[in-house]
């Protein structure tokens, strides 16, 4: 038999270890919470997961007390539009912009608009209420910290902007590799943003690495979308789960605020 040439097997030995990265790149975590990399065992998968298991001010949470005020104000966004491309990390599908697509202002810090994303059902709660779908606006400043708007979906009528982007969902669910280009998205068109009543909480990033001190907006809104959009958000999703929403997580007396513009005292 003929020897295979020491050189082929140098490469079928970087194709299978580029495979096995790959691969378990995919299925690092899931959200079954009876697999071995399931939400509960997130902080043993890897050492820098490790505030997943022991942090103390992770998210998402129920929002159920609340401090009422009105002191935080409107929120302050200036959004642009931008190129962005629709694609699925594996665990959720995503809207990134590849330009300034404008900021979100907190205490004199600009958060400038990275992307957004989906869970089904919603993450966080309100009064134990838990919505069909949450989507997440993810914001970061210069200094590398992160702001994230939260806002609800209930299923009824059609998303607008889930309409828009249905055959490139679909071409996704068709091949999960693809990054699908939107041309100029204005995240204004993305989804209806309640700037006067909203909760703010410290918490933290909701998949791994769980990392803390986020700003977290959950706007004080619900939209809707229909059961289809939501049944082609899952399909369109690598892993196979029935869900992407991590368990909700303990509040360890953080003050959660209620921003409620012009109460009358």
């Amino acid at each position: 038999m003929d020897k295979i040439p020491r050189i082929s097997i140098f490469f079928l030995a970087l194709l299978f270890l580029s495979f096995s990265a790959t691969s378990s790149e995919d299925h690092d975590f899931s959200y079954d919470p009876d697999s071995e990399n399931g939400p509960d065992h997130w902080g043993d998968i890897r050492p820098e997961w490790y505030k997943c298991k022991n942090g103390t001010m992770q998210s998402p949470i129920n929002l159920n007390e609340s401090q009422l005020t009105s002191s935080l104000g409107p929120l302050q966004l200036y959004y642009r539009s931008s190129n962005a491309t629709l694609f699925s990390t594996g665990h959720e599908i995503t809207v990134e912009w590849a330009g300034d697509a404008g900021y979100l202002l907190i205490n004199g810090t600009i958060y400038r608009l990275q992307q957004c994303h989906w869970h089904s059902p919603a993450e966080h709660t309100i009064n134990g209420k838990r919505f069909d779908l949450e989507i997440h606006l993810v914001h970061q400043s210069k200094e590398g910290q992160i702001a994230v708007i939260g806002v609800f979906y209930r299923i009824g009528m059609a998303d607008p902007f889930l309409g828009t982007v249905r055959d490139a969902l679909i071409r996704i669910s068709q091949d999960r590799e693809a990054k699908v280009p939107l041309g100029m998205v204005d995240p204004k068109s993305v989804i209806n943003i309640n700037r006067k009543v909203y909760y703010r909480y410290m918490g933290s990033l909701t998949t791994p690495p769980c990392d803390e001190n986020v700003v977290w907006t959950i706007v004080g809104q619900v939209n809707f979308v229909s059961r289809e959009q939501i049944e082609l958000l899952r399909r369109a999703v690598r892993d196979a789960s029935y869900t992407n929403a991590r368990p909700l997580q303990k509040l360890n007396n953080r003050l959660v605020q209620l921003q409620v513009t012009n109460i009358h005292k």
